[in-house]
């Protein structure tokens, strides 16, 4: 017998516009939106079906996973799309999240260079592979201490599938919230992923001009 499909939490939530003009949208997706619909027929609600229902040019040129909230670029023509995809190819579009993990991270600042590669056996969870796996760059800075947690600004330099999630967990302080790579007592320590995008900066394909956006995570 085939296993009962994953049909995913319809969020509630409303999408913010942070910034809108001819050519792109800078928004707040919620946690538990799916960035693009999934396969399965019951989930096709989604922020890009969402946000095409007011802007039917609206196009995906990156995402977030489902469980983590924050902001998202959306193209609203081609020319934009083609110009900010090539950005994110090169690694000139500076991004910041906010992360509440596990435990006292002891260093202010650090980077955490480990490559991963897919876990074919257990997708879609992704593993630390030297042998097979891509590179893989995050700077991290504490910004609050507490008695059993850590708020960090973790900056990826490259933007691999769970990237945040598993170096975060080979740092020794899993995000609070992740079902995929935290340990029980991590996991139980939040009602939600405590990951959210908090900055979005790159060139504006029109203008030429440096485009940043910010949005506050609400934990």
């Amino acid at each position: 017998m085939e296993s009962a499909p994953y049909l995913v939490p319809h969020s509630q939530e409303e999408i913010i516009i942070l910034y809108a003009d001819d050519d792109l949208l800078l928004v707040r997706k919620p946690d538990l939106l799916l960035s693009i619909p999934g396969r399965h027929p019951l989930n096709k609600d989604c922020l890009i079906t969402r946000l095409q229902q007011d802007y039917p040019t609206a196009s995906i040129v990156h995402r977030l996973d489902l469980d983590t909230s924050g902001i998202m670029v959306i193209p609203l023509n081609k020319p934009t799309h083609a110009h900010i995809s090539r950005q994110f190819q090169e690694r000139k579009v500076q991004k910041s999240y906010h992360a509440v993990v596990f435990g006292v991270v002891q260093q202010d600042k650090g980077e955490i260079d480990l490559p991963i590669a897919r876990d074919w056996e257990n997708r879609p969870l992704q593993v630390i592979s030297h042998e097979r796996g891509k590179n893989a760059l995050t700077h991290y800075r504490v910004l609050e201490r507490h008695e059993d947690r850590t708020r960090l600004l973790l900056q990826p330099v490259t933007g691999r599938s769970h990237q945040l999630r598993i170096h975060m967990r080979e740092l020794g302080h899993p995000i609070l919230g992740c079902d995929m790579y935290a340990h029980e007592t991590a996991l139980g320590m939040a009602e939600r992923l405590m990951l959210h995008a908090t900055t979005l900066a790159f060139e504006h394909p029109a203008s030429g001009e440096w485009l940043q956006g910010e949005c506050r995570p609400d934990f």
